[in-house]
């Protein structure tokens, strides 16, 4: 019985991860026939240069950051989550939600390199599409660049900590 329990959830969460990458097909599909129509079909790849490639990729990073781990987007991960109360409003468990629809957009949410190629996908498409997304894409690279500063000096505090703990013990 445990068996067919988890071939039907399999199957389930196969049918939703096949939905989904359909639909980023097809996004991407008619992402790329609108940026035709808006460079007049040429179809010759916009020029992006390595510096637009560097503010879509920072852009990039940060939103997967905010969307994959920060606190202040934690409500929107919690939609597709089971979550249990307490009794006094707490919660006393947090997981992924079993199956479906909510199971397979919190499997995204929860992979980087998933969330990446999601987001690629619209912050390229805008930056490319419209001069008024230039903005935003730029506020996101340097938030990025600011995050990437934090962690290395994070990382350095937390170096420095450890050395300090095996110097102490010798």
């Amino acid at each position: 019985m445990r068996h067919l329990y988890r071939t039907l959830i399999r199957d389930d969460q196969n049918f939703w991860n096949l939905i989904f990458g359909i639909l980023f097909a097809v996004l991407l599909f008619f992402m790329t026939l609108e940026l035709g129509w808006w460079h007049r079909w040429r179809f010759v790849p916009p020029q992006v240069s390595i510096g637009d490639f560097m503010l879509i990729a920072l852009a990039v990073f940060r939103l997967i950051r905010l969307f994959s781990y920060d606190k202040i987007t934690q409500f929107a991960r919690d939609i597709f989550m089971d979550i249990e109360y307490g009794q006094d409003g707490t919660v006393i468990v947090r997981r992924k939600a079993s199956r479906g629809f909510r199971r397979t957009v919190i499997e995204l949410l929860d992979c980087p390199w998933c969330t990446g190629v999601w987001l690629t996908l619209f912050v390229a498409f805008f930056y490319l599409y419209t001069p008024l997304f230039h903005f935003p894409v730029i506020v996101l690279a340097i938030a990025g660049v600011a995050t990437l500063l934090q962690l290395t000096a994070n990382a350095i505090g937390w170096t420095a900590e450890q050395k300090k703990i095996e110097v102490s013990k010798h």
